[in-house]
């Protein structure tokens, strides 16, 4: 089967298109022909060595971790599942495995695709849309009425972010250049501030919840704009952000979280029931073939992608 790989850590140079083996699955997993997958910045960083004490050197690695595709085999294990099923889902980007053709995967980890969706749609899913339900549900604990605010609410993980929250009817304040403005209103945003503009840290008004969709802040940055009982919600596990998520675990008030989301078939059928609603929708900035995994990765290295990255493979291409 075609895979990417890498031998070592490096530029987008190390990024090889290859043959290798096609996996055999194991009696509680599925073999999947991967009809998508997505590009997420935590691929490239390990690519590029930032994260190798928990990668490892064992090489060589296949990255990618969102997937969407096909049931092809069933271990005799699961009861669940049966060839043919569409799935979607995503696994522990450190092993990796979805920058291919095929692959096997737990079968407690997946559920069956949106019906309204694409598997390019789909596959831009998981990693993202998990890290903002999961963000916004079980460490937020989000209600109606809350005013929550989404820092890079145009970005992968914002866009779902703003959706999941306005679907929860908070009010819903996204952060934004103001070449996104019109994009994170059409998500159903209540205001939008730029960036560019505002210092949304500096403003008199308050919020329930701070997501930090792009883990630019801090939560000392964005305490005084907290309400007493607020949560500041970052993706990146800072060694500013460390500290006071620990500290705020033991003293009442204001609560400093990191988000790693879990891929479970519980928040995927959530997510399905959302998106099937129509209440919650994916928005692909760019879509790449498997082979030109090294031109989207130079993309999304640059920062600014807007909304998800799809790699299709080839067969499928032309029709996702």
């Amino acid at each position: 089967m075609k895979a990417v790989t890498i031998n070592q850590y490096g530029s987008i140079d190390v990024l090889e298109y290859s043959d290798i083996d096609k996996p055999q699955i194991t009696p509680n997993q599925l073999l999947v022909k991967i009809h998508a997958t997505s590009v997420n910045p935590v691929d490239w960083k390990i690519r590029q060595g930032q994260l190798q004490l928990l990668s490892g050197f064992n090489f060589p690695i296949i990255l990618g971790s969102d997937l969407s595709g096909v049931v092809l085999e069933v271990g005799e294990e699961v009861e669940s599942f049966e060839p043919g099923d569409e799935i979607y889902t995503f696994i522990n980007p450190l092993t990796g495995g979805a920058y291919a053709e095929y692959i096997a995967i737990p079968a407690n980890t997946a559920a069956l695709k949106p019906k309204n969706m694409t598997h390019s749609q789909a596959a831009t899913v998981p990693v993202a849309g998990l890290t903002a339900f999961q963000g916004l549900l079980d460490l937020g604990q989000i209600r109606p009425g809350q005013k929550v605010l989404i820092n890079g609410a145009s970005g992968g993980v914002g866009i779902f972010a703003v959706q999941i929250a306005k679907a929860m009817k908070a009010e819903v304040i996204g952060v934004c250049s103001s070449n996104n403005i019109t994009l994170v209103e059409s998500l159903g945003a209540n205001r939008v501030i730029d960036y560019n503009q505002i210092d949304f840290t500096q403003e008199l008004e308050q919020y329930d919840i701070i997501f930090d969709a792009v883990g630019k802040e801090t939560f000392s940055s964005c305490e005084n704009i907290l309400k007493p009982q607020g949560i500041y919600i970052s993706t990146l596990p800072t060694v500013d952000n460390l500290p006071p998520t620990f500290f705020s675990l033991f003293v009442p008030g204001k609560k400093s979280k990191l988000i790693l989301a879990q891929s479970n078939p519980r928040d995927l059928n959530a997510l399905r029931e959302l998106i099937e609603d129509g209440l919650v929708k994916s928005m692909i900035g760019r879509t790449y073939k498997l082979e030109e995994i090294a031109e989207a990765h130079a993309y999304s290295e640059m920062g600014h992608a807007v909304g998800k990255i799809a790699i299709t493979t080839e067969e499928t291409s032309l029709v996702d």
